[in-house]
């Protein structure tokens, strides 16, 4: 009986009492956004992802909290139409592949070009160095450092390491993304 309360209960709150949030996740192409949202949605982690043409829409639940989260293209012809997916959102998501070196340049350049519009100013950022399971990857640290994330002034700022295919810290990333909910 105890089952059958929780379900009742739980569709109870999110019918009358949920909270929606919308979170806007960018990052340069093949850091793993989608596969990040496909797991996090209650999917599994598909090596063979295609990449997303413009962007896809994703709903997470988690508890009382929906989060839509929309997934941007992350090559270099979808990049100018981050800010506007960016603006009015609860938090924005950049996801950086961090066993991918030669990519930290230019992940650190688009970053910093979009937390310049005066539109995004005070949302929420988190960054998530993604695919922390390979074995020549940056640590968190190192990743804070090579994004300059210490120049982002007038939001919080957060960064964790995750995998989402070993799906390594997603509790914490859901916990931020939570946290923001309804402000």
């Amino acid at each position: 009986m105890t089952g059958l309360f929780r379900k009742v209960y739980d569709w109870l709150m999110r019918t009358f009492w949920a909270q929606e949030m919308e979170v806007t996740v960018v990052g340069l192409q093949n850091a793993g956004k989608t596969s990040l949202l496909r797991v996090l949605s209650g999917g599994e982690f598909t090596v063979d992802s295609i990449p997303t043409v413009g962007f896809n829409l994703k709903k997470v639940q988690h508890g009382h909290v929906l989060l839509k989260c929309w997934d941007l293209g992350g090559q270099p012809r979808f990049r100018s139409m981050w800010e506007r997916y960016c603006r009015g959102v609860n938090a924005i998501v950049f996801i950086v592949d961090i066993a991918d070196m030669p990519q930290i340049p230019a992940a650190r350049e688009e970053l910093h070009s979009l937390m310049s519009y005066q539109s995004l100013g005070g949302i929420p950022l988190l960054v998530l160095g993604n695919k922390s399971d390979l074995p020549d990857k940056m640590s968190v640290d190192d990743l804070i450092d090579a994004l300059d994330l210490g120049s982002i002034q007038g939001r919080e700022v957060c960064c964790y390491g995750i995998s989402a295919k070993e799906e390594t810290n997603l509790d914490a990333v859901v916990q931020f993304l939570v946290k923001w909910a309804g402000r």
